[in-house]
């Protein structure tokens, strides 16, 4: 039997390819200012690391639903922060991360060979990767009209959008779960980015939010992270929302795996979802940065387009990506190319909001140079 191994139905990892842009940029005299990833730079609260530190000594292995405690933050911080309404706490289940829930979605959802997944025209790269672990086909539109009579399995929605920070308006999402309802497909939308909306006139709502489904959460989920908004990235710490009966199958499905959220995370979890502050002065740090780079990047001549929301500025000048990689290079800042998220990135750039003000104050006064 001649194995084929699974990494070569894998695209290239898109980051490998930067490697000489991040080379130049470090010649920088002052060093580089790296605005590629989304990796969180500031510490994560002092109280989630005390409940982290109480934690450490729990012997047994943890459950893969959760603590109850957890299950009960997770219900109410989404209707705190986000109005989702009407939540159970067994519609819902913490992750190791949501890189690897999304990764692994189409697989636990019993997707495979003959199922079509739906991706965003411009999108995280694990989306597709998910699609294809799975043996599945993988559609990149934004528009359900495209697909014509087809019938997809499962529909990815990303909105705040990794990397434009577009924000899908209420009709968009109520149309999408309508088209969605009438076919039977379950739609999962990632919602990392939906406590950091920019743009009062575009506020972000989760898929579950009333206005979008009416209170019926049936063949919806939901991806939430703490990575951003917590800088919980380390902690590998996510959660799932949504229709019980499919929280309930991706639960087996992970009991089985023993992917379970380590307990001491569950903990330090728990805590984040609890204390509203730590997340709100976050975002005023993010806020910060943001108008910072905005005024730099427009003043340097850059159009930034969408951008209402999430960790990134969506940038073009007109020309190709990889020229605008280089053009940051010769300055010492590192950028994404807009070609890591598909075709339609092309001409544009994603400029990260995640370094610490020093480094977000040495790529303004570059770009003003």
């Amino acid at each position: 039997m001649t194995r084929t191994p699974l990494g070569r139905s894998l695209p290239d990892f898109p980051w490998d390819s930067l490697a000489p842009a991040k080379r130049r940029a470090a010649e920088h005299p002052e060093g580089i200012v790296n605005l590629s990833v989304g990796s969180p730079v500031d510490e994560v609260a002092p109280g989630i690391q005390l409940a982290l530190a109480e934690a450490a000594a729990h012997p047994g292995y943890p459950q893969t639903i959760g603590t109850p405690q957890l299950r009960r933050a997770i219900v109410d911080a989404a209707a705190r922060r986000f109005g989702i309404a009407g939540l159970e706490e067994s519609a819902v289940l913490p992750v190791v991360g949501t890189k690897e829930a999304i990764a692994w979605l189409p697989t636990a959802l019993g997707l495979g060979g003959g199922d079509a997944v739906v991706i965003p025209e411009l999108a995280y790269p694990t989306y597709e990767v998910g699609a294809r672990l799975a043996g599945c086909e993988t559609v990149r539109t934004d528009s359900t009209v495209a697909l014509g009579p087809r019938r997809p399995a499962l529909v990815f929605l990303n909105s705040p959008s990794n990397p434009t920070g577009r924000v899908l308006g209420v009709e968009h999402l109520r149309k999408v779960v309508e088209w969605a309802r009438e076919r039977d497909v379950i739609v999962a939308s990632d919602e990392c980015y939906l406590g950091l909306g920019w743009d009062d006139a575009r506020r972000p709502l989760s898929l579950l939010h009333p206005e979008v489904c009416g209170g019926d959460h049936r063949n919806l989920l939901v991806i939430h992270s703490l990575s951003k908004t917590s800088n919980l990235a380390g902690y590998r710490a996510g959660f799932l929302a949504g229709d019980p009966a499919l929280i309930a199958e991706l639960t087996l499905v992970r009991k089985h795996a023993g992917l379970m959220v380590p307990y001491p995370i569950q903990v330090a979890m728990t805590a984040a979802l609890e204390e509203d502050s730590q997340e709100q002065v976050q975002k005023l740090r993010y806020a910060t940065r943001r108008a910072t780079l905005l005024r730099a990047l427009t003043g340097a001549g850059f159009t930034v387009e969408h951008s209402e929301a999430g960790l990134y500025l969506w940038a073009t000048r007109g020309e190709g990506c990889w020229d605008t990689v280089e053009w940051f290079a010769q300055r010492g800042i590192l950028v994404a190319p807009g070609e890591f998220y598909g075709p339609a990135g092309a001409r544009h750039v994603r400029v990260s909001l995640t370094a610490t003000d020093e480094r977000i104050d040495a790529a303004a006064a570059r770009l003003g140079a």
